[in-house]
């Protein structure tokens, strides 16, 4: 039987097998010259596969991590919504509450892409999804449901995907790692591209006028999967043991600013791979 121990939503990846194989990635294991740009029937850029975190910045985990110091622009309704994540309220998604978007960008989480005409369906590690339209044509909603991903529409510029997505939920999410916030004003805008056959990037906007007093960006490339990688089944909610145990916050912040503990217990070995069936 399976023991799921979930902390934080970051410690929890990396305490568990999904983030036994996370950690593995390393950037610099494909080819030094990768292959073309895969394209579809239709001449799009394919975003399809499955996509492995690399660690090109220490400060993945933080929203701000591409502005000077990660200095967050926070109106005063922000600095009291962060001082109140990180006092009073425990990791979402370790309460098996989805992280959305854009936090799910923000995580070591693989994920997949499937990618068709009309639609892109994103597959997570934790068993969440997304769907999205492709439809230049398509407007938001006036009022629309509130989302943990909010509602998305997509539409192709060129080689890039873009998702414009609003009307998120504003109760018990976090945007990032790190406990910050985000309202129901939260506006996001992915930009998503796939500079060759074996990297995915994305270029992520985010507008919210409650929380922030300006927009900024967030950008993360991956790195493509094995041939035979695909997202596996996951429950949440199974054997969640230490639930009870949990602390505010997003746990312990190192004299670095990164988050996770000094002397973490060592990880599981990675599960053994079949041999290939021999033709």
């Amino acid at each position: 039987m399976k023991t799921f121990f979930l902390a934080t939503g970051a410690l929890a990846l990396l305490l568990s097998p999904l983030g036994a194989l996370c950690q593995q990635n390393d950037p610099n294991s494909k080819t030094a010259k990768p292959g073309p740009t895969p394209r579809t029937a239709d001449r799009h850029a394919d975003l399809t596969g499955y996509w492995k975190s690399t660690r090109d910045s220490k400060f993945f985990w933080h929203i701000g991590k591409d502005l000077p110091d990660r200095n967050l622009p926070f109106t005063p309704a922000g600095e009291a919504a962060l001082k109140h994540n990180q006092t009073a309220t425990k990791d979402p998604e370790s309460l098996c509450i989805i992280g959305g978007a854009p936090r799910h960008n923000v995580t070591m989480m693989p994920f997949e892409i499937l990618q068709g005409t009309r639609k892109v369906a994103f597959l997570y590690g934790d068993g969440s999804y997304r769907l999205i339209p492709i439809d230049p044509q398509r407007k938001h909603s006036e009022d629309p449901d509130p989302a943990f991903f909010g509602e998305e529409i997509g539409r192709w510029e060129g080689d890039t995907l873009v998702i414009d997505s609003v009307g998120f939920k504003d109760e018990k999410i976090w945007i990032d790692e790190y406990a910050n916030p985000m309202s129901d004003a939260l506006h996001v805008v992915e930009r998503w591209t796939r500079p060759d056959a074996e990297h995915i990037h994305v270029e992520t906007l985010i507008d919210d006028r409650k929380f922030y007093t300006k927009s900024f960006t967030y950008s993360r490339t991956w790195i493509t999967g094995e041939p035979d990688d695909q997202v596996r089944e996951f429950s949440c909610s199974e054997n969640n043991v230490d639930e009870q145990h949990l602390g505010f916050g997003p746990g312990p912040v190192r004299k670095d600013g990164t988050i996770g503990y000094e002397d973490p217990a060592p990880l599981p070995p990675p599960i053994p791979r079949s041999p290939a069936p021999k033709e």
